[in-house]
């Protein structure tokens, strides 16, 4: 599937339809299938491709409880709307489940064939139970006996014991046993548990030797079914749908109705089964109908189930076999002079600094400017969204500590944040323990914007200064995602944010923001009217947006409309991506073939920042630049709360051009879409590796005097 031709990585399309737009989930399983190609690509580091190994094996899970679980819901529901490119529900996931299972043999091809022999290679191998030395043998049954076995808990499946539940994704072995007194087959399930670690180190073997729990499991079968023939054994794994519906119009407590749903997630409908190894045709047969799936739902799997396990061996103390350390450095702008602390509010009196994550260090920028509000004296207010945090997070202590010195403090917690609900539940308490206002954000509509405003009193005079991102609160995510933020103590925004917060925390409508776009008010509607305002420029417009996806049908009409009309337009889409790019509606649009370029950057950081530019401003001859929170899709544009902010300062202006022109001159990680939805990665003779050559920009600047 994933054709390597030299320097030439080549996807071919998923999608044969020839409409329009490109089928969403496709175009997110060629998005799996990009970061799947870096597992391949012998330029990576061995480790890091493990690490990528995992993280398709990651992305493939989330999308199967969530997006397949939806077009599965679809079908039951004999929903008849189609999709934008026009495939039923039942069509889309005919094509889902071909495509994703063309990828898993993809992925085991990479493993076994490409990845596996590396390791081997380089002395870490995966042992069997049979290739340990006999002191090795008497080692691992001493820990079975005294450690795995009393945890281990058989149930037998037969009319006077039904069918046990099944976790989503746990890691199952399914037995069949006989009696030796009867000729009767019986079944029985273990649950491998999670309380161990699923990689066991061999003592006397050489270091990064291992072999599985489950292995050692399976192998002492025998002592947990005393007396019985076991007749075979099939290790296999389900998928349930993980997606939460809130009945929110009808929910008097939000906190509530979100923890309901949680416990619901745990019973969620069966979506996928995954199976290792030489199929067993009557457990096989067996699984399908207790967990009322379909034979297309199964996976069969020649490698060990789970990939996401590899971030065990992606962790190992190799440094020879992984990318080169990277430490963020400090922005210029906050380097102290003589060892002193830079005091955040006084430069950002002196004017705005955006920051580029993880290049620029998220500690010593977001963080210290929060934390240095909430032990300054002349802060009256801290005010801030919050999507999604890691379970340290700094931030969250400062908040704390700034509430229980008698600031004002206010969060509006997005609890509906998938697959974070809990944890978020969890800091909602722990902050109003503290004595923070928390708020949950408005019925009907998700907050997933990145806001923070921070108010002070400085002499008579009251001052807000603020901060708006494209990336979540989280300060060991910023070590990986590229992000960027704009700290600024202008006062237009800081009046912006204030009237967004007002809204957010009571009650408003119709509010004229001066420097946000604020959806779902105003910034479906401005990002038209800009698109439409290059396109009565002709060939002198010109639009550069980057994002992770771009699905809005209507926006990307406009789009195809402004490249008819001779606009130059580049686009950097992460991940999904509806456009066609060269689609011609007809024989007028000929010359539009071209004037829409799609490019996706996948490599060591993941491009998560949101940019857009405009060349000629809407008509008012000046550039317009803007970053923020929000996706080109229905949701981030109809049913959340994001904010857009414009980038004014000249200076930052140009550190935003640099940003681009790096991201359009890559020809090392960059992928191309075609017009028939497949992708292309060529590397070039210019070696031109934008990851790298940000981590050399920042630190160039690290070495400048301030």
């Amino acid at each position: 599937m994933i054709r390597a031709l030299g320097d030439e990585f080549v996807i071919p399309s998923f999608d044969q339809n020839e409409s329009p737009y490109l089928n969403r989930e496709l175009s997110w399983l060629a998005f799996n299938a990009r970061v799947l190609a870096l597992a391949k690509d012998p330029s990576v580091p061995l480790l890091e491709r493990v690490r990528f190994l995992s993280i398709f094996s990651s992305n493939l899970d989330e999308f199967f409880q969530v997006r397949v679980a939806g077009v599965k819901d679809q079908v039951a529901a004999e929903v008849a709307m189609r999709s934008p490119d026009q495939r039923t529900a039942e069509e889309q996931l005919a094509a889902i489940l071909d495509s994703a299972r063309g990828l898993s043999v993809e992925k085991q091809h990479i493993f076994s064939e490409f990845v596996r022999p590396e390791l081997v290679a380089n002395g870490i191998l995966q042992l069997r139970i049979e290739d340990l030395s006999q002191g090795d043998r008497d080692y691992v049954s001493e820990l079975f006996e005294n450690r795995i076995f009393p945890v281990l808990t058989p149930l037998a499946i037969d009319p006077g014991h039904p069918f046990p539940y099944i976790s989503d994704l746990s890691l199952n072995l399914a037995v069949s046993l006989r009696d030796p007194t009867s000729s009767r087959t019986r079944f029985a399930r273990i649950k491998i548990p999670n309380s161990f670690p699923r990689y066991i180190s061999v003592p006397s073997a050489p270091e990064n030797h291992f072999v599985l729990l489950e292995d050692v499991i399976s192998h002492h079968l025998a002592k947990l079914f005393s007396g019985m023939e076991i007749v075979n054994k099939q290790f296999f794994r389900v998928t349930r749908n993980a997606d939460l519906t809130y009945e929110e119009e009808d929910a008097e407590d939000l906190l509530f109705a979100v923890e309901m749903e949680l416990r619901r997630r745990r019973f969620g409908r069966a979506i996928r089964l995954e199976i290792f190894g030489e199929v067993d045709e009557v457990i096989l047969e067996l699984l399908l109908e207790e967990l009322d799936l379909d034979r297309a739902d199964a996976f069969i799997e020649a490698t060990p189930l789970d990939l996401t396990g590899l971030n065990v061996i992606a962790d190992l103390d190799r440094p020879e076999l992984r990318y080169t350390r990277w430490t963020p450095v400090t922005p210029k702008a906050f380097r102290p002079k003589n060892d002193e602390r830079v005091d955040m509010f006084a430069r950002l009196s002196e004017g705005d600094v955006l920051v580029h994550h993880p290049y620029d260090s998220f500690t010593v920028s977001v963080a210290e400017l929060i934390h240095q509000a909430s032990i300054d004296k002349h802060v009256l207010a801290i005010k801030m969204t919050l999507y999604r945090t890691s379970g340290d997070s700094p931030l969250i202590d400062s908040l704390v500590r700034a509430a229980e010195s008698g600031k004002q403090v206010a969060v509006l917690i997005e609890l509906k944040a998938r697959f974070d609900e809990q944890a978020n539940i969890g800091w909602a308490r722990r902050l109003e323990q503290a004595g923070v206002h928390v708020a949950y954000g408005l019925i009907g509509l998700k907050i997933h914007s990145k806001t923070i405003m921070i108010v002070r009193e400085e002499g008579r005079t009251i001052r807000r200064y603020c901060h708006i991102g494209t990336g979540n609160y989280n300060h060991r995510t910023a070590r990986l995602y590229e992000d960027l933020g704009l700290l600024t103590a202008d006062q237009e925004i800081g009046a912006d944010l204030a009237s967004l917060f007002n809204q957010l925390t009571g009650y408003g409508r119709d509010i004229d923001y001066d420097r946000i776009l604020v959806a779902p008010e105003t910034l479906r509607y401005r990002l038209a009217d800009m698109i439409r305002a290059e396109a009565e420029q002709g060939t002198d417009g010109r639009i550069i947006m980057k994002m992770n996806s771009l699905v809005d049908t209507d926006l990307i009409d406009l789009l195809y409309e402004a490249a008819d009309a001779g606009v130059q337009i580049d686009l950097i889409v992460r991940g999904i991506c509806g456009l066609r790019p060269g689609y011609v509606a007809g024989p007028e649009s000929a010359g539009s073939l071209g004037r829409i370029r799609v490019r996706s950057i996948v490599g060591r950081f993941l491009e998560h920042s949101r940019v857009f530019f405009f060349g000629n401003g809407a008509s008012q001859g000046e550039a317009s630049y803007f970053i923020g929170s929000a996706d080109l899709m229905p949701r981030n544009l109809n049913r959340r709360i994001e904010v857009l902010t414009s980038i004014a300062d000249p200076q930052l202006q140009s550190q935003i051009d640099v940003m681009l022109d790096v991201l359009l001159d890559d020809d090392q990680l960059a992928w191309l879409l075609d017009t028939d939805g497949s992708w292309r990665r060529t590397v070039g003779a210019d070696g031109s590796n934008a990851h790298e050559l940000f981590q050399h920009l920042a630190m160039a600047e690290r070495f400048e005097k301030r």
